[in-house]
Formats: C-alpha cells, structure tokens, sequence
C-alpha cells in the first residue's frame, strides 16, 4: 500500500519563507507546521491545507505527493 508524503520543505525553499513566517501566515503553531513539514502527521485538515496553499501561492498537488 502507497503513502502520501508531504514535500512542504520543498515548496518553503523555493517560495523563500521560513517556519516561523508560514506559521503566522496560516495561523497555526510553529510546532504544528513542523510536524506537518517533516511528515510526523496522519492527517491535515483542510483548513490548514488552504491556508498553506494560499500562503504559499501552489495547489495542493505542489505540497503533496503519492508513493508507491
């Protein structure tokens, strides 16, 4: 069975923005968005999908990738 992993850092480096600046932007904690850009989660409300999306200027598919 595949999984779903997360490429924040990904999207974070090539936007230029750091931890604490996307955390602020989209109104949740440093210590969340940490976990959420190192894979350390099992679910992401999408709420907080949204607010990454538009902070980020990307679509989802950008941040979230299937693998085998």
């Amino acid at each position: 069975m595949g999984k779903i992993i997360l490429e924040l850092d990904v999207m974070m480096a090539k936007r230029k923005i750091s931890l604490n600046e996307l955390a602020d932007r989209v109104g949740i904690t440093n210590v969340n968005l940490s976990k959420i850009k190192n894979n350390k989660v099992n679910a992401i409300r999408f709420s907080t999908l949204e607010g990454i999306c538009e902070a980020l200027e990307c679509e989802p598919g950008d941040i979230l990738k299937y693998e085998e």
